[in-house]
């Protein structure tokens, strides 16, 4: 089910980067939506997501792991929103500065679920006290891969390479502008509950793995004991019918 919402949402939130990137191409620099505007970056804000719960694998540790190094390489103090039990204790255990946590947001989350988050990202950029908005999560590859990614939000960059179909002079109604500032905030929700979903497929994934991993290391233990078992119980019985000869032979004797 997680791996099944996942791919049922990715064409979407391909398709929205698509059309604000050809909407941003069509207004002056000047005239862009202010969660477009790049500023000297001051601060930074990274939204962590994590699993809530253990035992899957390494995944909570390379994600921990990506956004950590991130962290490091920034010459900007970094700001933390963590979502998952896991990224928070790894954060909280640095002394990384986190302003707030979601936890136990559950393995079929909605759209409504994710909005705080995504509401929260908005209101700090838009007031300017962080100048750059990233997403840290694990991207869903397929049921053995799942890949940490780090992905801007604010402010979007679109493709430099913008698609042969997406240069055709489009008209939007009411107008470009209106419709790029509507879209914008939807975008950035729509990402967020994508990247949750990405998170929670890897996760299941992940945990999948791992626990076949543990039957087979298990069952694979379990071989060899019987084996050594085995060894211990012939060379008993071995001992045994020697001190049975021995004695019959020191009788006839």
């Amino acid at each position: 089910r997680a791996q099944d919402m996942t791919l049922a949402g990715r064409p979407y939130a391909e398709k929205i980067r698509e059309v604000l990137a050809h909407l941003a191409s069509q207004n002056p620099e000047e005239q862009l939506h202010p969660l477009l505007h790049k500023r000297d970056v001051q601060r930074i804000l990274v939204i962590h997501i994590t699993p809530d719960k253990g035992l899957c694998g390494g995944l909570p540790g390379n994600l921990n792991r990506l956004t950590g190094q991130f962290i490091l390489e920034q010459e900007s103090p970094v700001t933390l929103i963590t979502v998952g039990k896991k990224g928070r204790d790894f954060m909280a255990r640095y002394g990384r500065d986190v302003t707030a946590v979601f936890t136990d947001i559950g393995d079929r989350p909605t759209f409504t679920d994710s909005l705080p988050i995504s509401q929260m990202a908005i209101q700090n950029y838009s007031s300017g006290n962080v100048d750059k908005v990233f997403v840290a999560y694990g991207h869903f590859v397929n049921t053995i891969v799942q890949q940490p990614t780090l992905l801007q939000l604010l402010p979007m960059e679109p493709p430099e390479e913008i698609e042969a179909a997406y240069r055709i002079g489009y008209i939007y109604e009411p107008s470009s502008d209106e419709v790029l500032s509507n879209l914008l905030p939807r975008y950035v929700e729509m990402q967020i509950y994508h990247a949750i979903l990405e998170s929670i497929a890897s996760e299941q994934s992940a945990r999948m793995v791992a626990m076949q991993n543990a039957t087979d290391s298990a069952n694979e233990m379990i071989d060899d004991l019987t084996l050594v078992m085995n060894k211990a119980r012939q060379e008993s019985i071995t001992t045994e019918l020697l001190d049975i000869v021995s004695g019959a032979m020191a009788v006839e004797a």
